[in-house]
């Protein structure tokens, strides 16, 4: 039996086109011998997660008319996740779902019964826990119904067991269990997941079709990386990794699977910058965005911003600005000048002394008598910001911010400056990443897209005179050991202090991510490549103690 995996990439809320695709998946599927389709969890919504537009009950009302319309005009029988309305009951009135679309009407539907709590995930709001497993037959097979962390009650290593385990119950009931699901991507990602999918195989003794959305929806990642786990460990890719489109899958004959460009990644830089050109794509794609405008300080950040903005874009949709100011060096200028000609972007240059010179006079009457500090160095940013959304606005562009996970989570940034911008591409890149993840940028190029200068250089952001970034903070290496360690692993202070790692060191870091949560709340939406990136999965009060925890 010849199995269609649908990976869609699909916008949140436009019902009408998941339809569109929807059934151009099962035409091209009904072409080329398939039995069935297979699409991804929500994938009648237009993918996951909706969030609260679960609230507006007539969407979901007229998602789940327009699902019974589709399965009328369908040439072959498709499982579809969709949102179920539900008669009134105990918990919210509607259930995460797939429904069997066959002979012109919805046959059957499962309500996925393990809900996530955790990290990005918040199901519990709005969907009821299903209340038991569903078979359906299709072509003579039997096919156990499932969604997503409906086969995750093990917890695959990172999260908690359930009491509720569908995969077990599953087994000795189906010949095969189908899994809908979308499961966002961060490094590492497909390695575990995979063992997951191949563990319910073994587990339940049978096949576990596997059908992953693809695609970015705000900051979460989605790489498709659809295929078959069979009994035996063996695993069938499917669906090309990052790409929407139909492969076929025979449980008969895993080795004939009709692989469509699959691909591994083992490389975390290759993976990184498929993925971040994904969202940046994505996100511009589904927010209207065509154009996107950048300060260029001649500086790492700046630098693999505007590269990624331009794999992909294209770099006739990048504008660059560079904006040299009082204390900005020769070499900061040459560099970002290099980097436009090398990518191809077109740039302005818009000095910002004389405005920074007039802004001081301004301020002079409250300024005068006091050092000079943060608040001069922070003026600049601040002005840089202001001509960077200006030609955003005249441009109908958007803005990129360009700050890395260390600055970000330090608070070595400043708002209403350099954190202007509609999305932050590098916003979970720790700055070793940045370095690491252009260098291969080059390497892969044969040539210097990044200027050596830029990523060999100290870092500075040039608000003083001799100024670079280790005069506030720890060496990049230091600081990222201890970032990691402290946001993605969860330990304390002390116990990365048990570490050999500097107890001062350690204390400053964690004094200066608990005490800028602030301006963490008011930046633009981050990119997630990690299993803990600033954002929805990390849900911080900002008036909260931390004194007593160093």
């Amino acid at each position: 039996m010849h199995i269609a995996l649908a990976q869609l990439d699909g916008t949140i809320g436009h019902i009408s086109g998941a339809l569109v695709a929807i059934r151009a998946a099962a035409v091209q599927a009904a072409g080329a011998g398939a039995a069935l389709l297979v699409c991804p969890e929500l994938a009648a919504m237009g993918g996951y997660p909706p969030r609260d537009l679960c609230e507006r009950r007539w969407l979901i009302e007229e998602q789940w008319a327009a699902l019974n319309e589709l399965a009328k005009v369908l040439p072959l029988p498709v499982i579809v996740g969709c949102i179920e309305p539900l008669e009134p009951g105990i918990g919210p009135g509607m259930a995460n779902a797939v429904a069997l679309l066959d002979r012109g009407e919805i046959t059957a539907t499962y309500h996925k019964r393990l809900l996530p709590t955790y990290d990005i995930f918040d199901e519990r709001r709005y969907f009821r826990v299903g209340d038991g497993p569903v078979v359906v037959e299709v072509a003579g097979l039997r096919l156990g119904l499932t969604i997503c962390e409906d086969i995750w009650s093990e917890g695959g290593g990172i999260i908690p067991r359930y009491r509720q385990d569908p995969v077990q119950e599953l087994a000795g009931r189906c010949d095969a269990i189908i899994n809908c699901s979308a499961s966002p991507w961060h490094l590492g990602k497909e390695k575990l997941r995979r063992r997951v999918v191949i563990r319910a195989a073994k587990r339940a003794k049978v096949p576990v079709v596997y059908v992953n959305q693809v695609g970015a929806h705000d900051e979460l990642l989605f790489d498709g990386d659809s295929g078959v786990a069979f009994p035996d460990g063996s695993w069938s890719a499917a669906g090309r990794r990052w790409k929407p489109g139909v492969a076929l899958v025979d449980l008969a004959h895993p080795e004939q699977a009709m692989v469509s460009g699959a691909w591994e990644v083992d490389d975390p830089s290759a993976a990184l910058h498929q993925a971040l050109i994904t969202g940046l794509r994505g996100y511009c794609t589904k927010t209207g965005q065509s154009q996107v405008v950048l300060g260029l300080s001649g500086g790492i950040d700046s630098a693999l911003v505007a590269a990624l903005a331009a794999d992909a874009l294209g770099a006739d949709n990048v504008t660059g600005l560079l904006m040299p100011g009082p204390y900005s060096s020769p070499g900061s200028l040459s560099d970002a000048a290099a980097l436009a000609t090398a990518l191809g972007i077109r740039t302005h240059t818009l000095p910002i002394s004389a405005l920074n010179a007039a802004a001081l006079s301004e301020l002079a009457p409250v300024f005068t008598g006091t050092a000079p500090g943060l608040a001069e160095e922070n003026l600049q940013a601040r002005l840089r910001g202001l001509l960077v959304m200006a030609v955003a606005n005249k441009r109908g562009a958007m803005a990129l911010t360009t700050g890395n996970k260390s600055e970000i989570a330090c608070g070595y940034c400043t708002i209403y400056g350099d954190t202007n911008g509609g999305l932050a591409p590098i916003g979970d890149l720790y700055k070793t990443q940045v370095w690491e993840l252009s260098r291969w940028i080059n390497r892969r190029a044969g040539s210097a897209r990044i200027p050596e200068a830029s990523i060999t250089k100290p870092p500075s952001a040039e608000l003083r005179p001799d100024q670079t970034d280790q005069d506030s903070l720890p060496p990049y290496p230091v600081l990222d050991r201890i970032l990691h360690l402290f946001l993605e692993e969860g330990l304390s202070p002390a116990e990365i202090i048990s570490r050999g790692e500097d107890a001062a060191t350690v204390a400053l870091i964690v004094r200066l991510v608990e005490t800028t949560e602030w301006k963490r709340r008011q930046m633009a939406p981050v990119l997630r490549v990690s299993a803990k990136a600033f954002g929805v999965g990390r849900r911080m009060p900002i008036a909260r103690a931390w004194e007593r925890r160093l």
